[in-house]
């Protein structure tokens, strides 16, 4: 549990965190005096600065008598100083429009989502596609092809659209084959692929062939929703300073490809609620010793659920990261309810 500061130390150290944000360059008390004005000598400040490094909350590069953020001075910048932050209504419109722009597809949404987190954030994103228990059949068409082959195009309720050739024994006019995909619509529409194995409709010869296929497409649709993960805006966490060096960016490297730890990291979303923010590993994961992660989980329930995030150095604009995430995690979560009906 943190200490309460007084509400000098608070303000000292809002100022370090921030202007350390902005200019990456270490912040000694005379900047503090000179560009904020606290009505206090510069001794005052140093005694102030002193005195947050000795409880662990600045510290100072050996090269610079200028203090810098620890994570124990981030997080009590994030949780005690920040105050709440949104993103611009004009940028909310923006966001709200690309997606309604989109294709009612979940993966291009998923790639959206990445875009926009790496824009708006300007850091790397991470969305890890929903988790869902069971895809549901919403809607089938069939189109003629050449001779007898035909296209089948498989229209999932989680927004997954799904393509696939089918070789018929004999060629069928188009008129036919419209024939036949409204009355498997009339007869699978939400079910899951269980249950349209289970279905004990009398069926043709014809539409046992398809159902055995949107039966194949609809399992590994399962199989491939759960775990896919979308990245972008890798240069822009390059451009910092913070990973200049090369073996800061072999860690982040590793952090990217390593699947298994960046499941174990955006697992833990799933089981809270609202924004988490991760500051420099927390003692648990060495890779993120130089990172920050700020994460939220949406979705619906109980029907489709997963999380997104965005990752950068510990100088983070952290009120920019977690606006942005909560906004399109919001956003997210209100698509896939109207997709869910």
């Amino acid at each position: 549990m943190m200490e309460e500061l007084t509400d000098r130390r608070r303000a000292v150290l809002g100022l370090v965190v921030r202007q350390y944000i902005a200019t990456a360059t270490p912040v000694g008390s005379k900047t503090i005096v000179e560009q904020y004005g606290l009505g206090v000598s510069s001794a005052t400040i140093r005694n102030e600065m002193a005195y947050l490094e000795e409880q662990g909350y600045l510290t100072h590069p050996h090269t610079s008598a200028g203090r810098v953020p620890t994570e124990k001075g981030y997080r009590y910048f994030v949780e005690r100083l920040m105050g709440e932050a949104e993103l611009p209504l004009a940028e909310q419109r923006t966001i709200r429009h690309q997606f309604h722009q989109a294709r009612l597809d979940l993966e291009q949404w998923m790639r959206l989502a990445a875009a926009v987190l790496a824009r708006t954030a300007h850091s790397t994103s991470l969305v890890a596609a929903p988790t869902v228990a069971q895809c549901c059949f919403k809607h089938l068409e069939l189109l003629a092809a050449h001779s007898s082959r035909i296209l089948l195009v498989l229209v999932l309720r989680e927004g997954m659209v799904k393509q696939q050739m089918l070789t018929l024994t004999h060629s069928l006019a188009q008129e036919e084959l419209n024939q036949v995909a409204n009355r498997l619509n009339d007869l699978f529409a939400g079910l899951s692929a269980d249950q349209i194995v289970t279905s004990s409709y009398r069926l043709t010869a014809l539409e046992e062939q398809i159902v055995n296929l949107l039966i194949e497409m609809m399992k590994g649709a399962e199989a491939r929703s759960s775990g896919e993960i979308y990245r972008d805006g890798l240069m822009n966490i390059f451009r910092q300073p913070e990973f200049s060096e090369i073996e800061n960016v072999r860690q982040i490297i590793r952090v990217l490809e390593e699947r298994s730890l960046l499941e174990t990291i955006l697992a833990e979303v799933l089981n809270s609620s609202g924004v988490q923010v991760i500051i420099g590993g927390e003692g648990r994961w060495d890779e993120l010793s130089e990172c920050s992660v700020v994460l939220a989980p949406y979705g619906e329930a109980g029907r489709a659920v997963g999380a997104l995030g965005v990752l950068g150095p510990m100088r983070m604009r952290y009120g920019r990261a977690i606006s942005t995430v909560r906004y399109v995690a919001d956003l997210l979560s209100d698509l896939l309810c109207d997709l869910y009906g």
